[in-house]
């Protein structure tokens, strides 16, 4: 390799180093792979360039030129012209994608999710660093000016992370002085050996820089010690460059200030990936008319075109009421209900669960009231596990009439409320208004978008369906007519903004189920998004464009809105209501082997909440399916590869080993010892190697004790355990079900008490690879013993007889 080959190495590995101090501040942190393969491709441009070679300047822009072309690609493929090239629809949407991401990273606490706008400023910022580290060092060969812009990202990270900063500073302070001698040996190699070393005997190599190499990485280990320990001993430095950003005071503000608490729907959206359903709420209430009692968390009003979010506004102390909600009238039918909620103990959320509208809440802790959604945040790191209030709260029973007869709302908030961004596409807009032509006026249009979505449109509810946060996934999501929750809301909302409806999405949970004790019990499952719509002497009213979810509000359906000209559409019979029932719900009649075989029962997924669009954004899309591939090199990219061969192959064999077996006792058995296989080497990816004389009772508590399992994983490494004496000892073994249920469960328990290191090790570089090359080892020694017996004696011929040798 070249001088200035390694020298472009060293930069971009210095510049990946330096970017790992953003890790602390995003989740999850698998966009540094994606960093690391944009830097590679734009450093990899740099290096052809010199090659040619080109002008310095031109160099430079040749590299930001495909660094333009690459987050074009990633991220407004759609507005490029022909797919590639960024344009003035590119610009716009990117400029569009980068104010959203300013404001998530001030409304989200660390770590937070990596949204589109988050993913661009972070991607973004990594190769303009790199591109500036490389045209420094590599392209205008002077390697130490080029640690300004990596101390930059470093200080960056560090000003806004509490994590080990020490850590991060070390390991970029590594890539720096790594650089910085890889141009020292470049330099010196020039010059042939200027001085150092003691005479070399004859015949041996003279050329390089041994001895100046050597003393730069003395030079630079105590310095770098210097850096680490010094500000140990002196307080006036303490949280300067090498210290933390202060521990925090969690969600909110204090007694004040504005909200900055994560959004729940990420926390939902970690809570809803399970396999089966699991109670986070119950209650109890005084009012039959359980089917209103929708448990509200919080309400998304604010959409830039690819994603609804809450709005960041000012919070205060928890008022004794919260007075009349906003935009009630006091002609309205409404009656007061008190509801007593337990949350479970591991249910963590930071706004809290309560009916719609509140007017009271007694509760302990740490919360703050927000009065515009008339909901509570929790403040210093507060949030609901465990905890228990009392809430009072309002039905309101408005008729049709007076839904119909209801004012212009405010000019403010109506201005606010019905807000669409330019990148909406227009499809969306002329939809709603053919749904809703011929209404008279806005209470019409609300019932006519609701009952198009629920019943005559001919949608479809499925939850296989991604979510999908681009500016074109409503107009997706019209055009497939397949969706859930998420689509159906969102889009309902965004087209009565379009047509002059204030409106808004409320993200929470139905009902529940009704318990024996005559409690309400509320699951993952019963996660839900539906549209908000403000009508003036009402306040905000809840709709159900979801079908087969929730319940259809009397005020909408038929038999109460009088003679108003809506449409006598069909509609569900009573025995298809979701209202609550006695009967199990789907969650608690889902069979273990249901589970199994079928990969659960179908319900409400964490597909349905806003993540992602894997259609538009996905990295592997990217790779292998755009026009980008034609600029990559083959080799480079079977390089980059290599490294994550090992995080294929686990995930390859955990999907064999834990997916679905035959009916016979032989298949369950052998599924069984899969299983048990797999948990094991989950255990050594995680620290804890395999030791085969063990038994399978002994082998189960040594992973619990090494692993510090807690009660849950305990459990299940237990129930395996049991199961594979079955499978190794009993004369007929009897094979229970969901063992692989049991295998995820102890692997989130090893998962959940190690660091994030251990865990990022596990995913990328597993222990357990090791086994592919003992595979390898075994088959080649059989190979040779098979053809070594195959091999033919050969055997000296015999002399005839009588004749002398």
């Amino acid at each position: 390799m070249s001088g200035r080959a390694r020298l472009a190495l060293c930069a971009w590995a210095a510049t990946i180093m330096a970017a790992c101090a953003l890790l602390p501040l995003v989740d999850p942190e698998t966009w540094i792979v994606q960093a690391a393969v944009m830097l590679a491709v734009q450093s990899g441009v740099g290096a052809l360039a010199r090659r040619v070679p080109l002008a310095r300047t031109l160099t430079v822009a040749a590299q930001a030129l495909v660094m333009l072309v690459m987050l074009t690609l990633v991220f407004a493929r759609e507005q490029a012209v022909a797919g590639l090239l960024p344009g003035p629809e590119a610009f716009q949407h990117l400029g569009s994608l980068l104010r959203s991401g300013a404001d998530d990273v001030g409304r989200y606490a660390i770590p937070a999710p990596l949204t589109d706008g988050i993913q661009l400023m972070v991607i973004g910022g990594v190769l303009l660093i790199g591109l500036m580290v490389d045209a420094l060092a590599v392209t205008f060969r002077s390697a130490a000016p080029a640690g300004l812009p990596l101390l930059a990202l470093y200080s960056v990270a560090a000003g806004l992370s509490d994590g080990a900063a020490w850590l991060f500073f070390l390991i970029a302070s590594v890539g720096y002085l790594m650089l910085l001698l890889a141009e020292s040996r470049d330099r010196l190699s020039q010059w042939g050996r200027v001085f150092g070393g003691a005479a070399r005997p004859p015949g041996t190599e003279t050329g390089g820089a041994v001895a100046p190499v050597r003393t730069g990485r003395r030079i630079g280990a105590v310095a770098l010690g210097i850096a680490l320990v010094v500000p140990l001993g002196l307080p006036a430095l303490d949280g300067g460059l090498l210290g933390g950003a202060g521990s925090g005071i969690g969600a909110g503000s204090g007694g004040g200030g504005t909200i900055s608490a994560v959004n729940p729907l990420v926390q939902l959206s970690e809570s809803l990936n399970v396999d089966q359903d699991r109670q986070v709420l119950s209650y109890r209430t005084n009012t039959d008319n359980i089917q209103e009692m929708y448990l509200r968390i919080v309400s998304l009003d604010d959409f830039d075109g690819t994603s609804w979010k809450p709005t960041e506004r000012s919070i205060t102390g928890v008022p004794d009421d919260f007075g009349t909600p906003n935009g009630l009238g006091p002609d309205v039918k409404r009656n007061e209900i008190e509801t007593r909620i337990a949350a479970a103990k591991d249910y963590a959320q930071n706004w809290l669960p309560m009916p719609y509208p509140v007017t009271s809440v007694d509760i302990d802790g740490d919360w703050r009231y927000e009065p515009v959604g008339r909901t509570l945040v929790g403040d210093h790191g507060q949030d609901t596990k465990g905890v228990q209030y009392t809430v009072r709260s309002l039905i309101v029973r408005p008729t049709a009439k007076q839904l119909a007869a209801a004012p212009e709302p405010p000019p403010a908030l109506k201005r606010e409320y019905t807000e669409v961004p330019p990148s909406l596409p227009p499809v969306v807009a002329r939809t709603a208004r053919e749904i809703t032509a011929g209404s008279a006026n806005d209470y019409e249009r609300a019932v006519k978008l609701q009952d198009w979505f629920a019943f005559s449109g001919e949608f479809t509810y499925d939850t296989e369906v991604q979510s999908g946060t681009g500016s074109r996934a409503i107009a997706r999501f019209l055009e497939d007519k397949e969706g859930f929750c998420v689509h159906f809301s969102f889009a309902m909302a965004s087209m009565a903004r379009t047509l002059g409806i204030p409106a808004r999405v409320a993200v929470g949970f139905t009902p529940g189920t009704p318990e024996a004790n005559g409690s309400m019990s509320v699951g993952l499952r019963d996660a839900h998004a539906w549209p908000e719509l403000y009508f003036e002497g009402v306040g905000w009213t809840r709709f159900e464009p979801t079908p087969n979810r929730g319940t259809t509000p009397e005020y909408t359906q038929p038999e109460s809105s009088g003679d108003n000209g809506l449409p006598d559409v069909p509609r569900p019979s009573d025995s298809a209501s979701t209202a609550p029932s006695a009967a199990p719900s789907e969650s608690e009649s889902c069979t273990a082997q249901q589970v199994r075989l079928e990969g659960g029962c179908s319900s409400e997924s964490a597909a349905a909440l806003p993540g992602s669009d894997d259609e538009e954004r996905g990295f592997w899309g990217l790779v292998f399916f755009s026009p980008w591939t034609l600029l990559i090199v083959p080799g480079a990219l079977a390089l980059l590869a290599l490294p994550l061969l090992p995080m294929l192959w686990r995930m390859r064999m955990r999907s064999v080993r834990l997916g679905a077996h035959g009916r016979t006792p032989e298949e369950a058995a052998a599924h069984a010892l899969g299983v048990w296989q797999e948990v094991t080497d989950t255990a050594w990816d995680y620290g804890i190697a395999p030791d085969e004389s063990q038994t399978p009772r002994k082998a189960a508590a040594r992973i619990v004790r090494l692993g510090r399992l807690e009660q849950a994983a305990e459990a299940a490494v237990h129930r395996l355990a049991a199961a594979i004496e079955q499978v190794l000892y009993a004369p007929r073994p009897q094979v229970p079900t969901g063992l692989a249920q049991d295998a995820h469960e102890v692997a989130a328990g090893l998962r959940a008490q190690v660091g994030r290191w251990p865990r990022l090790r596990a995913l990328f570089l597993p222990r357990s690879t090791v086994r592919v090359l003992w595979g390898v080892s075994a088959r080649w020694s059989a190979l040779t013993s098979e053809l070594a017996a195959r091999r033919p004696t050969l055997r000296r011929p015999s002399a005839p007889t009588g004749q002398n040798n």
